[in-house]
């Protein structure tokens, strides 16, 4: 009798490779890019605002003016996200999930023409336009680009290459403080060019993402074109034996048949699916309401505190930068060896911790001034935490924990949480710290916690395991039929009309 040949481990193929850079580069990045872009030459950027409102009424701008302007210049950003993730779900169904990222490049490089020649056209107005359509791009790409990632990697990889969304995220906020830095185009001849080069990794993939597959999974699952999906599967895995792989998308559409396309509202009354909709919200919620946003926000004023000169501190965020994306890389290379669940337990103990040290810091450094030292110490720590797990790591989850027909649907409420729990910490951050002061990072503290406990309890290690294994875990918790009796569908034919859809009590 022969023994069984077992299952090949996809490794990382060129194609793979250059699909995610393609990708990742021109979509991930812009998100980063344009959150840190307007922040080190925000003082250049308000001159011009100051200096055009000048020539058009021969007087300054009142300070309340210039802040209202300023206010909606940086949170343009993220109501264009959430205007982004609220559309995703139609285009990813209806274009596909390389269609979409091609399609989505159009809200980078208009926008980019536009703040390019918004000091020769003098009008402000462009850059805060453009603000809300940049966020469009980086709403859109936030969801689909994970999507993306996660349906062309074999299972073995997916962990790394759902990563991939977080570290282009972070490349693209440490290049921007590179440039922003005053030497290189944060200043008042270069900030043109500064905002504009966001078009420049859209036009890259423009030129380069239509050379590689779509989504397999989309391929075969919506669009039932099963030859073009093993095309798609033999360039991606480097082998033409993918019978095993086109198997396992057949048994997910088979299951799939049992609950249809499902809408935002649907997934909202759908028990099989409860505790997988809670699970993205309390993922994406946590990410944003444990700090981060507000970390950075008050990174500054914990500089100076410690002696960092005012010129000096913008290199002082370069190296937050540096920490950033080395433990973003780290995180990325070993998802799949120490598991999702155990990086985002690490993670946000990290956090938790260096948010109640850095309270303590803050309080008692006016008596001990070495204590200044330590709150820098906080803030890098709390940035290799965040770093480590709750900024990479939910974008593989919510990916996994999903099945093909609940995905689009459960990409926009992520994206709408994560774009609302955003702007929510940088509107009212600055005014809790100013009511209750260093006391304000025990919240974050309390919610680091609070997150932590509801992934001990309720997410499960998803590392290994395919979707539908990943849908039968949380089956059991939602208290409704598994789908291990679909498993034994491998006969029935390939083309996957043929098989009746089956009655369900879902």
């Amino acid at each position: 009798m022969e023994t069984p040949t077992p299952p090949r481990e996809a490794r990382l193929q060129p194609m793979l490779v250059l699909a995610t850079l393609s990708a990742a580069f021109g979509s991930a990045f812009q998100y980063g890019y344009n959150i840190a872009v307007v922040n080190t030459p925000h003082k250049v950027l308000k001159s011009f605002y100051n200096d055009t409102y000048f020539e058009r009424h021969g007087t300054f701008m009142d300070e309340k003016v210039m802040l209202l302007l300023w206010s909606c210049t940086v949170s343009m950003f993220p109501l264009g996200g959430l205007l982004g993730s609220l559309t995703v779900g139609l285009l990813v169904d209806k274009c596909g999930r390389k269609g979409t990222l091609l399609i989505n490049n159009v809200f980078a490089i208009v926008p980019a023409i536009l703040m390019g020649v918004s000091k020769v056209a003098k009008a402000f107005e462009l850059i805060i336009f453009s603000r809300v359509v940049v966020g469009v791009c980086a709403g859109i790409s936030y969801s689909a680009l994970p999507m993306y990632l996660g349906e062309l990697a074999p299972k073995n990889l997916r962990g790394t290459l759902g990563t991939m969304t977080e570290v282009f995220v972070i490349v693209g906020i440490f290049l921007a403080q590179i440039f922003s830095l005053q030497a290189i185009l944060g200043n008042p001849t270069g900030w043109p060019v500064l905002l504009a080069l966001t078009g420049v990794p859209a036009l890259l993939q423009l030129l380069s993402l239509p050379f590689f597959p779509e989504s397999p999974r989309y391929t075969l699952i919506q669009k039932r074109d099963e030859n073009t999906a093993r095309q798609a599967l033999r360039k991606l895995r480097g082998w033409a034996d993918v019978d095993d792989e086109m198997e396992e998308m057949r048994v997910e559409a088979e299951a799939e048949k049992a609950e249809g396309r499902l809408s935002v509202l649907n997934l909202f009354t759908f028990q099989p699916l409860r505790w997988q909709l809670i699970s993205i919200i309390v993922l994406m919620a946590g990410q944003q309401l444990s700090g981060v946003n507000a970390i950075n926000y008050y990174a500054d004023t914990i500089y100076t505190s410690a002696g960092v000169e005012a010129a000096h501190s913008q290199y002082v965020t370069v190296g937050a930068g540096v920490v950033n994306i080395v433990m973003t890389v780290i995180s990325a290379f070993t998802v799949e060896w120490l598991g999702r669940r155990r990086l985002l337990l690490v993670g946000y103990g990290i956090c938790g911790s260096a948010c109640l040290t850095l309270m303590l810091a803050l309080l008692f450094q006016s008596r001990v001034p070495e204590l200044s030292y330590l709150g820098v110490i906080c803030v890098f720590t709390y940035i290799a935490g965040h770093s480590i797990g709750p900024s990479p790591v939910p974008s593989v989850v919510r990916t996994e924990i999903f099945l093909q027909s609940s995905r689009p649907a459960a990409f926009m409420v992520d994206g709408a949480v994560h774009w609302l729990t955003n702007f929510i910490v940088g509107f009212v951050f600055p005014s809790i710290q100013e009511a209750i002061g260093p006391y304000s990072f025990i919240i974050f503290a309390g919610i680091c916690l609070l997150t932590a406990v509801y992934i001990y309890v309720v997410i499960p290690e998803t590392k290994g395991k395919t979707f539908v294994e990943i849908n039968q875990i949380f089956a059991k918790r939602n208290r409704v039929e598994s789908l291990e009796k679909k498993e034994e569908i491998t006969d029935v034919g390939s083309q996957i009309p043929s098989v009746p859809a089956m009655e369900t009590s879902f």
